[in-house]
């Protein structure tokens, strides 16, 4: 039985796959194209006066007027909506039907409320050439942007093709071609692979699925799986799509190439149905980071001015660099460095292992009260919580967020089950559920879990600024820290 999946309907398959490369979409092209109005009309506006006299009333008016004008042709009629799917010919055809529809629009509202006496024609003519040209140009590096180096970065979502060898490369070649830059594929793994396939299809890693799948599915960085399997079973699929439910992934079932349905949608020339348990509104989201870009500016700034006392203090007590990095997993499996004030001797990682047996957590953590590779500074940062500060470094990055589950290490992400993966179904925190629960006074890992998954199955911003606040009191009474 599949648990709390979704199964999307038209508007909300669309809110689940395309909300978010909808949202980047259209209102980073608005804003280009306002921006691209207003430089327009000031260059326009100097080439007729030579900077001889300042905007008057009117001109003003009507440059505000063209940003209305471009606001609704974005975000109403949605001009923009099939941007990825032009050519340079076809863009430019678009860019000209847009400039047209605008000056025809303005030039009806001049006449309207007869401001031909003083609105100069050359700025008219000017501005529409000018926006058309820039405009134009904008948009062609915006697409070059997003298909080159935002597919490629930590934010687009990574997906894993899960078929058979001889649909994978039509299916590699349909996301390649239906604009979809929102996504990276990172894997292929293939259900009747052998031990003949090759190591990649397109230059992506190829894995064989024909063992446990589980396994694969557990260590790969993958937002999203796209499961076409016509000969499977349907069993079989449910057994596929329950993994990925139970790992928090999202999965995209293909029903066939381009099939007529009102109640499904459409991704990479595939007619799919998302079964999705993690739908966030990025409205939401986008509030979410502006949020955490706020607190990591500020807490940056206290970090710089407390920086130089703290180096300082952990100079002092023990050699060994200020700054102690460590390789954490974040997001469905993403690799980064968290960084913290170092609050430890140099060889701590190696001391580790002889003291596993007085791990005082049971499952997949390491916590003991009376470590002896904490240092009598570290102590102290971490009884205050100051050896946390450096986090805000990855908050600002993108790879943490204020509020979420904690990072765990590569070592510790190795021996993760589905189960345990879900809880790296949302961006880590540098404080959350588990933090404001007692911290080290938890003694089981499967209670970490559950917190966690807790936090994600209510995710709201509500519910974030009740943690921060009790993050505060808690840091400020030093309570389950060690």
């Amino acid at each position: 039985m599949l648990i709390g999946l979704q199964i999307c309907g038209e508007k909300s398959f669309m809110n689940t796959i395309n909300n978010k490369k909808n949202f980047i979409q259209t209102y980073s092209l608005a804003a280009i194209d306002i921006v691209c109005i207003l430089i327009a009309y000031i260059i326009s506006f100097r080439l007729r006066y030579r900077g001889s006299i300042k905007m008057g009333q009117i001109d003003i008016s009507i440059c505000l007027v063209l940003v209305v004008l471009s606001l609704v042709f974005s975000l109403i009629l949605d001009w923009n909506h099939f941007i990825f799917k032009r050519g340079y010919f076809d863009e430019f055809l678009a860019v000209l039907k847009y400039i047209l529809s605008m000056a025809f629009m303005l030039g009806f509202i001049v006449f309207a409320f007869r401001l031909g006496v003083t609105f100069s024609r050359f700025v008219f003519g000017a501005f529409a050439i000018t926006d058309g040209i820039l405009t134009y140009v904008s948009h062609i590096l915006f697409k070059k942007y997003l298909g080159t180096f935002y597919r490629r970065s930590s934010s687009s979502d990574k997906i894993a093709i899960i078929t058979y060898k001889k649909y994978a490369e039509e299916i590699i070649k349909n996301m390649r071609n239906d604009g979809e830059w929102g996504s990276e594929i990172i894997g292929i793994i293939l259900l009747d692979a052998s031990g003949e396939n090759e190591d990649v299809i397109e230059n992506i890693p190829v894995f064989s699925g024909v063992g446990d799948l589980s396994a694969i599915l557990g260590t790969l960085t993958m937002d999203i799986a796209f499961l076409y399997a016509p000969k499977l079973e349907e069993s079989e699929k449910n057994d596929i799509i329950n993994m990925l439910e139970i790992m928090g992934a999202t999965c995209y079932l293909s029903l066939g190439s381009h099939m007529n349905s009102q109640k499904v949608g459409e991704f990479a020339g595939h007619t799919v149905i998302a079964y999705d348990n993690n739908f966030i509104d990025y409205r939401r989201r986008l509030i979410k980071r502006i949020f955490d870009i706020i607190c990591a500016f500020l807490g940056m700034l206290a970090m710089v001015i407390m920086y130089p006392f703290i180096a300082l203090a952990i100079k002092l007590d023990s050699p060994g660099p200020v700054l102690f990095k460590q390789l954490r997993i974040g997001k469905n499996g993403r690799r980064f460095y968290m960084y913290k004030f170092r609050s430890m001797y140099t060889d701590a990682e190696e001391r580790k292992a002889e003291l596993m047996e007085q791990n005082e957590v049971s499952g997949l953590m390491f916590k003991m009260e009376k470590d002896p590779r904490v240092t009598k500074v570290g102590a102290f940062l971490r009884k205050t919580s100051l050896d946390e500060f450096p986090q805000f470094i990855n908050i600002l990055k993108g790879d943490m967020s204020m509020i979420g589950t904690r990072p765990p290490t590569a070592e510790e992400f190795e021996q993760y089950n589905l189960h345990y993966r879900r809880r790296l179904s949302i961006t880590p925190g540098l404080t959350g559920m588990w933090q404001v629960s007692g911290r080290s006074d938890i003694k089981d890992f499967d209670k970490v879990v559950e917190l966690d998954l807790e936090y994600i199955d209510n995710w709201s911003l509500t519910l974030d600024m009740k943690i921060f606040i009790k993050t505060i009191g808690t840091v400020l009474k030093a309570s389950g820290s060690r």
